[in-house]
């Protein structure tokens, strides 16, 4: 991939992989807070969709599950916590430890949202054929792992 330049010297950003990610992200972004939710983020979702999955794990597995640096796990399970969908136990097979489930009302919200981010995610890849979009996610999916483990 060249960074070709016209004649003032300028990129041509539609080659920059950043600036297409950027752009994706704010489509992103736009669509869930019209088509998902306005109060719970896709990153809030996640966290939630793992916890339903896998309730009583602690907040470092969540993080490493989502693929959420230490910081900003920390800072979704807080709000998540904050608004009555997550809670903190004492993990009973080692009292050192918390472990984070959903509550009843954050099940209630994960179920809810489910729908709406499927519909999302077709409104999202509705330009794209079947095809095209297994390998859009396929392409995504390799380049963030491979960024993923240039940071350790």
């Amino acid at each position: 991939m060249t960074g070709s330049r016209g004649t003032t010297g300028a990129v041509d950003l539609s080659t920059h992989p950043g600036h297409l990610a950027r752009r994706l992200q704010q489509a992103h972004s736009l669509l869930w807070g019209a088509m998902v939710s306005e109060e719970t983020t896709s990153p809030q979702f996640a966290v939630l969709n793992v916890l339903t999955e896998k309730p009583d794990i602690d907040q470092r597995t969540v993080g490493a599950e989502v693929r959420l640096d230490r910081s900003t796990v920390a800072d979704v399970v807080a709000r998540l916590v904050r608004r009555g969908l997550v809670e903190r136990v004492r993990d009973p097979h080692d009292g050192r430890r918390n472990v984070l489930k959903p509550t009843d009302e954050g099940a209630r919200l994960h179920r809810k949202l489910v729908g709406r981010t499927e519909r999302m995610n077709r409104v999202f890849l509705a330009p794209l054929e079947q095809d095209e979009r297994e390998t859009l996610l396929r392409l995504i999916a390799r380049v963030t792992d491979a960024a993923e483990n240039l940071r350790g």
